[in-house]
């Protein structure tokens, strides 16, 4: 939260009454909104995918794309609300966001998809750190926990929500829906708020904006973000595009440190990492954030493509971990300031490397419960992760330092999920292909047991063709299953890897409830 949000509870009296519960009710449907957006498109890609006649793989850039615009967005974030006001940028930012939903909904084909998804990430940065801000300023200091509590709620239950509306919307509507449904929440969330909170807007003043900082920022994430996602497909490293996009990256990148390391007024600023704290803690919140969001990503994949199971009922299937996480925060936040931060980190650890582990036992046929089970655990980990990481992660940083480390902490992380979902689908393509290959070479049309399924399918009314067919189909299908079992073993070593780094840094005074929003 900015200084200038923080000013805000005490330049006007708090809402009271129908006034404050509509306004709390508009700002937390800002929040869930915004966080449903990163979540509602995962079990619909092979949807979308299919209509606009791309890949499941070239598909999965409508996430990546939002997340890397909106981590990059979430920099500047600060600047915004001191520069034009808390209100006036959140509610700008709201309706900005609304307008970028109708023309995802309305997207023609995936370059415009991921050109308005780009725009939609982009526009989004302001709406979580303003609406946490906006929510403490209307409950007043003496319900700042009941605040945040409306607001953390919100940012748990809309990853509960989306797999769900998306699987529902794309299996008995159309996809464009899971954009035009934030049309008349946005409108309202917008017109509530600016009727309400315009009178308590926040002091402006002009401050200096790094935008040489900013531009290379974008262009060293986003040429990385487009490398990972089109490598794949050509190849790597063999393909020139490929290789100049290296070079713009790593040259990119180098220029914005140099940059950063010598403007008086950065973007970002690199100093919070003479902390320790921080930085061990950024470390280990964006590679368990990185391996959690790549298989997040992966599931709902896997399932609609490989398993046979809808769009509803891969949603379905997340769900539960989010409902647990719901159920475990409140505890956790109540327990976090008795006792050291380091063991509730420990603990997320130990729980996420339990469901990827469990996952690594999958089987093709199954059943509901069995996917179901693993991600039930996961919802324990994820109770315990965000609180417990950024509570070590802002531990001993001065007040001050707070929001610029609470926006540089969010960009890692947003960014991280994003690169993660483009590694984790690129090693599940090319475990697949290795798997296939051992398993074409195990079988051969003198083996017995691939006569007696040839036979099988010859009893069923098939001919050679149409039987070689299935059998093929089955082998790729199997292949898939053994790379996702790869990936879910891998994930829960790196799990159990990151343990470590929670106890290298100091110990957290007093455990300290975190500052949740970013600025």
């Amino acid at each position: 939260m900015s200084a200038a949000a923080a000013s805000t509870a005490d330049t006007a009296p708090p809402l009271a009454g129908a006034a404050k519960a509509i306004t709390a009710l508009a700002l937390a449907l800002g929040t869930f909104m915004q966080v449903l957006d990163t979540t509602i498109a995962n079990v619909s890609i092979p949807t979308i995918a299919g209509n606009l006649g791309v890949s499941s793989d070239q598909g999965t850039w409508v996430i990546t794309s939002f997340a890397v615009a909106n981590g990059v967005s979430v920099p500047l974030t600060g600047w915004l609300m001191q520069r034009f006001g808390v209100v006036r940028t959140f509610v700008l930012s709201v309706l900005l966001f609304t307008a970028a939903s109708f023309l995802c909904g309305a997207a023609w084909s995936l370059p415009s998809l991921i050109a308005f998804r780009v725009l939609q990430g982009a526009v989004s940065g302001p709406m979580i750190p303003g609406s946490q801000a906006l929510l403490i300023n209307i409950f007043g200091p003496a319900k700042r926990g009941t605040a945040l509590a409306i607001w953390s709620m919100t940012t748990l239950v809309a990853p509960i929500a989306g797999p769900i509306m998306g699987g529902y919307i794309s299996d008995n509507y159309i996809w464009p829906w899971i954009f035009f449904i934030n049309i008349p929440v946005g409108l309202f969330c917008g017109f509530i708020c600016w009727t309400n909170l315009k009178s308590q807007e926040t002091p402006t003043r002009k401050l200096p904006i790094d935008r040489v900082g900013l531009a290379l920022l974008f262009v060293w994430v986003g040429t990385l973000q487009v490398l990972l996602d089109k490598g794949k497909d050509v190849d790597w490293f063999h393909s020139t595009a490929i290789v100049v996009l290296a070079i713009v990256a790593a040259i990119g990148f180098v220029a914005w440190l140099i940059w950063e390391l010598t403007e008086a007024q950065p973007i970002v600023d690199l100093s919070l990492f003479r902390s320790r704290s921080f930085t061990l803690g950024c470390v280990a919140l964006c590679l368990g954030y990185g391996v959690f969001f790549g298989n997040v990503v992966l599931m709902p994949l896997w399932l609609q493509s490989y398993v046979g199971y809808t769009a509803t009922w891969a949603g379905l299937v997340a769900a539960p971990s989010g409902v647990v996480a719901v159920l475990v925060s409140p505890l956790i936040g109540r327990l976090m300031g008795r006792y050291d931060a380091r063991f509730f980190a420990t603990g997320s650890f130990v729980f996420f490397a339990i469901s990827y582990f469990m996952r690594a036992g999958y089987t093709a046929d199954s059943s509901f419960q069995a996917f179901v089970a693993p991600l039930m655990v996961q919802g324990i980990a994820m109770g315990l992760f965000f609180v417990a990481m950024l509570a070590i992660t802002f531990d001993g940083l001065p007040q001050h330092k707070v929001p610029a480390a609470s926006g540089l902490s969010n960009f890692l992380r947003i960014t991280s999920g994003s690169f993660a979902t483009s590694l984790t689908t690129t090693f599940w393509d090319r475990r697949e292909a290795l798997h296939q290959s051992h398993l074409s070479e195990s079988i051969t049309v003198y083996d017995p047991a691939y006569q007696q399924s040839l036979a099988q399918l010859h009893s069923l009314g098939l001919n050679d063709q149409a039987a070689a067919g299935a059998l093929t189909r089955t082998m790729v299908s199997q292949s898939y299953l053994l790379s996702a079992l790869d990936i879910f073993y891998l994930s829960g070593w790196l799990a159990v890897a990151l343990i470590p780094l929670c106890w290298m840094v100091r110990r957290p005074a007093g455990g300290g409830a975190p500052a949740a929003a970013a600025d």
